[in-house]
C-alpha cells in the first residue's frame, strides 16, 4: 500500500463497517423531518378545534384526539421509522458520529414548512438554520476521524441513570411550577435533552446486548429509556402547539445530539483518542449550533412570543 494512503487510513478511527451508520442516520433524518411536519399539522388542527391551552400543556383529551387525526398518525409512523434507522446507525457507529447527522432534517423541515404554510423564512431565520447545520456538521466532520467505540461498563450505566433521574425530576418540577408561562423554546430544549438520553441509553442497551449482558442494570436502562421517551414525546407535542415544526426539529437535532455527545465524551470516553485541537472544535461547533437554535426561536416568523 502507498505510504501516504497507509498514514491516512491510520488516522481514521472508524473501521469500514462503522461507516455504515452514517447513511442509516441520514435516512432516519429524512423520516424525522417528514414525521415532524405531519405531526405538527395534526397538533395544530386539534388545538384549533379545542380550548386554547397555549402555555398550559396539551390536555389528556387533546392527546386522545390526536389519535383520530390521520396526519398525526402518519407522522408518528414516520417518526417510528426514523427511530428504527437511528437505532440501526447507533448499532454500527459511535454516538458522536451518527447522532448529530439528524441536523439534515432541519434543512428539509424548513423547506417543507415554508412551502406548506406559505410563510417565507426571514433573513435571521435562514442564518440561524445555517448556524445549526454548519455547527453540527463541523462537529461530525471531526468526530468521524477521532471517535472510538468503548466497552460499556456497569459504572457507565449507573452514572447515566443517576444523571437521567435528576433530569427527569427537574423537568417535572419545572413543568409543574411554570407550565402557565412556558413557551415553545422550553419544550424544545427539554425534549432535546431527554431524547439525548434516549439515544445514549439505546446505544448502551445495544452495546450490552452485543456484549451478551442483559441484567438488572440493563433493565433499568430500558425503563429509563421508556420514561425519557414518553416525557420527551409529550414535550414535543406541546412544542408543536406553540411553535413551528422547524424550530422543534432545530432543538431535537441540535440539543439532542449535543447531550448525547457530551455523555459519549465525558461518560463513555468516545473521544478519548481525540487530539486537543479536536476538543476545541467540538466546543466551538456545539456553541454555534446551540446558539443558532435560540436565534431561530426568537426570529422565526411563526414563533409565538
Amino acid at each position: 500500500m502507498d505510504p501516504d494512503l497507509s498514514d491516512f487510513s491510520e488516522q481514521i478511527a472508524l473501521d469500514p463497517t462503522q461507516f455504515i451508520g452514517i447513511p442509516l442516520a441520514l435516512i432516519g433524518a429524512v423520516f424525522l423531518s417528514l414525521g415532524a411536519q405531519f405531526q405538527h399539522r395534526g397538533v395544530v388542527k386539534v388545538e384549533s378545534s379545542t380550548v386554547d391551552t397555549l402555555g398550559k400543556g396539551l390536555s389528556f383529551a387533546q392527546l386522545a384526539l390526536l389519535l383520530a387525526r390521520p396526519s398525526w398518525v402518519v407522522g408518528t409512523l414516520m417518526l417510528g421509522l426514523a427511530i428504527v434507522f437511528q437505532l440501526s446507525s447507533l448499532y454500527f457507529a459511535p454516538i458522536i458520529v451518527v447522532q448529530p447527522l439528524g441536523a439534515i432534517a432541519l434543512v428539509i423541515t424548513s423547506i417543507l414548512n415554508s412551502r406548506v404554510s406559505h410563510v417565507k423564512l426571514n433573513h435571521k431565520s435562514i442564518i440561524s438554520i445555517v448556524m445549526c447545520v454548519g455547527g453540527v456538521f463541523l462537529f461530525v466532520g471531526v468526530a468521524a476521524f477521532t471517535a472510538v467505540d468503548r466497552p460499556i461498563t456497569d459504572q457507565h450505566l449507573i452514572t447515566i441513570l443517576v444523571i437521567l433521574a435528576i433530569v427527569l425530576a427537574l423537568a417535572g418540577v419545572a413543568f409543574g411550577m411554570f407550565r402557565h408561562r412556558i413557551r415553545a423554546i422550553f419544550y424544545v430544549i427539554m425534549a432535546g435533552v431527554l431524547y439525548g438520553f434516549v439515544a445514549t441509553l439505546a446505544k448502551v442497551v445495544l452495546g450490552r446486548l452485543q456484549q451478551g449482558e442483559f441484567e438488572w442494570l440493563t433493565v433499568l436502562c430500558v425503563i429509563g429509556l421508556l420514561l425519557a421517551t414518553a416525557l420527551g414525546a409529550y414535550f414535543v407535542q406541546n412544542a408543536y402547539a406553540s411553535g413551528p415544526p422547524d424550530l422543534v426539529i432545530a432543538g431535537l437535532t441540535v440539543v439532542d445530539p449535543m447531550v448525547a455527545v457530551v455523555i459519549g465524551i465525558v461518560v463513555l470516553g468516545e473521544a478519548s483518542q481525540a487530539p486537543l485541537w479536536a476538543n476545541f472544535v467540538f466546543a466551538i461547533a456545539g456553541a454555534i449550533a446551540v446558539w443558532g437554535v435560540f436565534i431561530l426561536a426568537r426570529n422565526h416568523p411563526q414563533t409565538r412570543l
